[in-house]
């Protein structure tokens, strides 16, 4: 059974940081990228930022010099620091890991967690 299990969301104020974490189960997590996305209230998901398995990291515009995206293997988790958080940052954070094996898309997601960005 695929677990990806978020954790880490919280309320904090706009220059704060939160560091998010994805605790993977059920998959061979060095073969996935790695991912978290986000969906604000009224909005559409939205890619934050991806991982491979060989370290290579992408961000959005919008968090790039401001959030981090890690990986530890040895414990199947996938982080993202965020600094100077904004509120426009507030949105449920989803982790997300997907691999194409022979053609074969795997593609899976955790349930969220809640960042809120407020004084």
């Amino acid at each position: 059974q695929v677990q990806l299990v978020e954790s880490g969301g919280a309320l904090v104020q706009p220059g704060g940081s939160l560091r998010l974490s994805c605790a993977a189960s059920g998959i061979a997590f060095s073969m996935y990228v790695m991912g978290w996305y986000r969906q604000a209230p009224g909005k559409q998901r939205e890619l934050v930022a991806t991982i491979t398995g060989g370290g290579t990291t992408a961000y959005a515009d919008s968090v790039k010099g401001r959030f981090t995206i890690s990986r530890d293997t040895g414990q199947n988790t996938v982080y993202l620091q965020m600094n100077s958080l904004k509120p426009e940052d507030t949105a449920v954070y989803y982790c997300n890991g997907v691999r194409v094996f022979f053609g074969v898309k795997n593609d899976y997601w955790g349930q969220g967690t809640q960042v809120t960005v407020s004084s």
